[in-house]
């Protein structure tokens, strides 16, 4: 597909985005994880199933000790750490390096598709301002510097898409139509395909993101046809694991199995909108700990859901709170688990609030003047928090969302300009 080569994002951006991250890894020695519990937080459940794979013991045990098969998290980010424990060692320096090196390279291409994103919608200073920010800005490093985590690998695939879309249905272009060939849409569905595989949430965008491209194709036969095509294709991406956990669980499980606990943690006696730490204790004499091992899995899971269900059809009001601060901690900031107020509690809770405010109204801003793929964009907004509002919320779950975040933030304030030009003149 042919496009202005102005759209191009310069490749600076991801340099030096890329290096400045490597270098706070390296000197400031993020991958020197604590010991804490057999290395839990050394890429807690991801990290022990990992282990368990490079060990022999197959896709398993997300907490201590051998609990078996599990389907608690999809397995993309945890086959890479696996691999990173097979070359460098399990829970290595060298292999916490590697990885939090990998994750500052999707956190800095992420600075790539922010500059096109915000090229096609706006213009070129919008652009350079919302690129630099993403490449440099302290708060849009620390998922990529300090966890080993699929946040920075999922947020980039968003954005990929997001991008992607942008492309087929020529927002910026001088030219009004589309150009969605059968390639695009291919590449659409392997994308969301290694979304599903890393982070499920986001899926709950992928039906609004495909009915943009669709209804805006020239040829809507055709267009339903590739479609169905890219559909295929990621079946056939998720599919392998699909099978897996019906042939190891006995059930119908498309993702992941753990909705019942975290149902339980956000919504259950005593809770209060949000949690932290792991919802089954760590050690292995914890009765939660000893509970899921001798039920299994998908038995422990289910019957968490029950419990869950019925407590909140119990206690609705308490629900309906805790889903009001869950809304109100996804955008304000989750509170510390310190629960301190000092100064440096605050600053971190202004840096995290007021980019939402400036974010939505910049979001209402672009819609506010048709902006093109305005709408599409505001439906991530809507869309993607959903499950956190009535499950549980912690500020890394904004994260999918910041790179657009930063777009509408910049163009916010840089939409004051021309207006302050003109009364100046």
């Amino acid at each position: 597909m042919k496009i202005r080569p102005s759209f191009r994002a310069p490749w600076i951006l991801f340099w030096a985005g890329w290096l400045v991250r490597v270098v706070y890894i390296t000197v400031a020695h993020t991958y020197r994880f604590r010991p804490f519990e057999d290395h839990f937080t050394y890429a807690y459940e991801m990290g022990r199933i990992a282990r368990a794979l490079v060990t022999g013991f197959g896709y398993s045990d997300p907490f201590n000790g051998h609990t078996g098969p599990t389907a608690w998290l999809p397995p993309l980010y945890p086959l890479l750490i696996a691999a990173a424990f097979k070359l460098f060692g399990v829970y290595s320096l060298k292999a916490a390096w590697v990885l939090l090196v990998m994750n500052s390279a999707f956190s800095a291409a992420t600075a790539m598709c922010v500059y096109e994103i915000a090229w096609r919608c706006f213009n070129p200073r919008v652009a350079n301002w919302s690129g630099w920010i993403w490449a440099l800005y302290p708060a849009a490093l620390q998922y990529g510097v300090r966890w080993i985590w699929e946040t920075t690998l999922s947020v980039f695939l968003l954005m990929a898409i997001l991008l992607l879309a942008m492309r087929m249905r020529g927002i910026g272009e001088h030219e009004s139509e589309t150009q969605q060939t059968t390639g695009h849409w291919l590449l659409f569905g392997l994308l969301w395909g290694m979304v599903a595989l890393s982070n499920p949430a986001l899926l709950l965008f992928l039906p609004v993101c495909g009915l943009w491209l669709l209804t805006g194709h020239r040829n809507f036969a055709r267009g339903l046809v590739q479609a169905t095509l890219a559909g295929i294709l990621f079946i056939a991406c998720i599919s392998p694991w699909v099978i897996r956990n019906w042939r190891v669980f006995h059930t119908f499980i498309p993702m992941r199995d753990n909705f019942g606990a975290e149902l339980y943690a956000g919504n259950g006696p005593g809770s209060y909108g949000f949690r932290y730490g792991v919802l089954i204790g760590l050690p292995e004499r914890d009765p939660q700990h000893q509970l899921y091992t001798k039920l299994g899995e998908v038995a422990y899971v289910h019957e968490r859901g029950l419990l869950a269900k019925a407590y909140i059809k119990a206690h609705p009001r308490h629900f309906l709170v805790l889903t009001l601060n869950r809304i109100y901690f996804f955008w304000a900031s989750v509170p510390h688990p310190t629960q301190k107020h000092d100064f440096l509690d605050i600053v971190r809770q202004l840096n995290f609030c007021l980019p939402s405010i400036t974010g939505i109204l910049g979001l209402l801003l672009a819609l506010r003047r048709r902006v093109p793929a305005a709408g599409l964009l505001g439906w991530a907004f809507v869309l993607l928090p959903l499950t956190y509002y009535f499950v549980t919320v912690e500020a890394r779950f904004r994260h999918p969302l910041e790179p657009l975040i930063v777009i509408f933030s910049v163009y916010l304030f840089q939409s004051a300009t021309p207006k302050k030009t003109a009364a100046l003149s």
